[in-house]
């Protein structure tokens, strides 16, 4: 950096709006010089010309700076200038010069008119359109070389710089290489590109070169000594992903990626969110096709509520809400801490939200599900028109160790939502539900299976858009089993896993909140919707899958150990009740149990107060009888002795290989699923 050219680049680097002033000041008065001598080819004519030159100049000077001051031109921050600062420079020089030849040409006609004898004062007439061009090329020039500059020193930056080689020459590919040529302070000089469109082999894009295609990967990081590989390929498909990344380990090269599509759900991408591969990456599915304009239809201008809006499901239902601009969202919740973090989050999303209307109003309400009056007095406050009911307790392990307070939440906190909804006249109410609420076997499923009931006969009683949406596991939830084995391999193993065969149904966050708006849409009232959530995932081969993802080796660096399953727990999950009548959606990641509604006992009530006395008792075992009689397909573990208990090297059954072929299709010859 101490060659002329470097310092010369850092000089212009340094140049601000005042410098441009005084420049624009001497540029104008140089160029009408320099117009005359080109006009006559004759270096002593601004001499000849001496009297009209210094009136020109004057003109020019006061005009030229006046209208750049007033268009804000002196208020450009010019390392990032493009078009938009080019097409100004133009307005403003085209502007000023058609005022400056009004000028000129009425003077020249009253000399002509008056005094012929001193037009020999005056530079000729072709003098402002020659003088003009040069203005606007050294005036601009100036200017865009201090972008080309900026861009020069991005493209060769120190060689400290981290070479970095990206993984997709499409838009996204695009955008990352964009982002890291304007952020020099990230330390990455990008080298090139690699994409498997041949059509894309050999060129450029914003001066870096596509340099092969996957199979040259390992090639390229040798011969250009790659530091780390970007993998943008956001709508790649979990075995695009998993084969990429394995090309990319097996280079030996650090490797990032960009979120998936549906992580971007609408958002802007900053190059901050490239991240370390995730167990998610893995697991991708095509991206979810939602009716965005429906959702938005349905929420913009209306108040929303959220409860739970501080979890998993409930902080990313709040952020995709606001997304659609809802006139009020009210973020309901029990735990202050969390309440108070998606608050802060969310007002700083608002803040870099486009102008274009008038923007949400965000309400915090710290209140327990628990307590009827709070929840009657908030609603019949705020009178929201929407409401998604995602707080519950979820754990089953926990929910099975402390039966009544799955009641007292799950059960007796959503009857309070809808009693207060229903008082407070909401039209569309839905509630988070799960896949353990089906045959549930612990206590957490079966106070879900309990919620949908109540908000089933709320909806026939009322005749409202009060519907329940399943589904399975999300990852990245809190305590979803990835953190467990995150944990479990930064202490150094072992990762436990409860069975070889236990399967699970698994989504990531933001689909699962984008079907579930999509569900909102779609119910008229007492469905359940339940989403497609593929294949079932062995639990053991995720475990794998994040020994890999850490450059480990099961068995060599980190063992996998099988205990039993816990109290409560399943080999694998189902999405609907025998008996449901069921079929796909309009959407075809979303299906549709129409008859839900018949299942509510006309005892539901009584029910439901004696399962509130077991919980005020704390009496477990009366709190699963209660629940055995309102829910008939619970069958609760209720002593140790009864609990299944798998060992290593357990086979998976017939029975249960069965179900666990039909799950990968939910309507396949109307089976129950697995």
């Amino acid at each position: 950096m101490n060659t002329s050219p470097a310092r010369l680049a850092h000089g212009l680097l340094l140049l601000r709006n005042r410098h441009f002033l005084l420049l624009d000041i001497i540029i104008f008065c140089v160029t009408p010089l320099l117009a005359i001598m080109l006009r006559t080819d004759n270096p002593n004519s601004p001499f000849t010309y001496a009297l009209g030159l210094l009136f020109y100049i004057i003109v020019s000077v006061a005009i030229r700076v006046g209208l750049s001051y007033a268009v804000g031109l002196y208020r450009r921050y010019w390392q990032f200038a493009g078009i938009d600062e080019l097409t100004l420079i133009t307005a403003i020089m085209t502007l000023s010069t058609t005022l400056i030849l009004v000028i000129f040409f009425g003077i020249h006609q009253l000399i002509s008119n008056s005094d012929p004898a001193l037009l020999r004062f005056m530079p000729p007439r072709s003098v402002p359109f020659i003088e003009a061009l040069l203005a606007l090329c050294f005036v601009g020039g100036l200017r865009l070389s201090i972008r080309i500059t900026q861009h020069w020193q991005n493209r060769n930056p120190t060689g400290k710089n981290k070479r970095v080689l990206i993984v997709g020459a499409g838009h996204a590919g695009s955008l990352c290489l964009r982002e890291i040529q304007n952020q020099p302070e990230l330390g990455m000089m990008p080298v090139g590109f690699i994409d498997d469109n041949p059509e894309k082999s050999r060129v450029n894009i914003r001066g870096v070169k596509v340099l092969g295609n996957r199979t040259n990967i390992q090639n390229v990081v040798r011969e250009y000594r790659i530091n780390e590989i970007l993998i943008a390929m956001p709508s790649a498909s979990g075995k695009e992903m998993r084969h990429m990344i394995n090309i990319c380990k097996e280079a030996g090269v650090a490797t990032k990626t960009m979120p998936s599509l549906t992580e971007l759900f609408n958002g802007q991408f900053d190059l901050q969110q490239m991240r370390e591969i995730e167990l998610e990456d893995l697991l991708r599915r095509e991206p979810i096709q939602t009716d965005r304009e429906a959702i938005v239809n349905l929420l913009r201008g209306k108040c929303v509520l959220v409860t739970g809006g501080g979890g998993s499901i409930g902080s990313e239902l709040c952020r995709q809400i606001l997304r659609c601009k809802p006139e009020k969202l009210i973020i309901l919740g029990h735990g202050e801490n969390s309440i108070f973090q998606i608050n802060a989050e969310l007002r700083n999303t608002m803040k870099a939200m486009d102008d274009a209307g008038p923007l949400p109003t965000i309400e915090t309400v710290i209140a327990d599900v628990r307590f009827p009056e709070r929840l009657r007095h908030i609603f019949l406050k705020v009178k929201p028109d929407i409401i998604f009911h995602a707080a519950a307790h979820k754990h089953v392990p926990l929910m099975e160790q402390n039966p009544s307070e799955a009641i007292t939440n799950n059960v007796l906190g959503t009857r309070n939502v809808v009693h207060a909804a229903l008082a407070a006249d909401v039209e569309r109410f839905v509630m988070i539900s799960t896949d353990k609420a089906v045959n549930p076997t612990n206590v957490m499923g079966a106070s879900k299976r309990s919620a949908e009931l109540v908000v089933h006969e709320a909806a026939a009683a009322s005749g409202k858009a009060y519907v329940a949406v399943r589904f399975g596991n999300v990852l990245g939830s809190r305590g979803s089993v990835v953190h467990t084995f995150k944990e479990q391999i930064a202490r150094g193993g072992p990762i436990t896993v409860t069975h070889p065969d236990m399967c699970r149904f698994f989504m990531t966050i933001p689909e699962a909140v984008q079907l579930v708006l999509q569900a909102g849409v779609l119910g008229s009232g007492g469905e359940v919707f339940v989403l497609d959530m593929g294949k079932p995932i062995k639990i053991v081969d995720m475990a794998r899958d994040l020994l890999r993802l850490h450059g480990l080796e099961e068995g060599r660096d980190i063992d996998i150990v099988f205990s039993e399953l816990r109290p409560g727990e399943k080999l694998f999950e189902e999405l609907f009740i025998e008996g449901e009548q069921y079929g796909r959606t309009e959407h075809e990641k979303i299906f549709l149990a129409s008859n839900a509604s018949n299942f509510v006992p006309h005892d539901l009530d009584e029910s439901i107060a004696i399962l509130a006395e077991a919980a005020n008792r704390m009496d477990a075992e009366a709190i699963r009888l209660g629940l055995k009689a309102l829910v008939p397909e619970y069958t609760p573990t209720l002593n140790e002795s009864q609990k299944p208990v798998a060992k290593k090297g357990d086979t998976l059954s017939k029975a249960s290989a069965t179900k666990l072929k039909h799950s990968a299709d939910p309507l396949t010859n109307g089976a129950v699923t697995a």
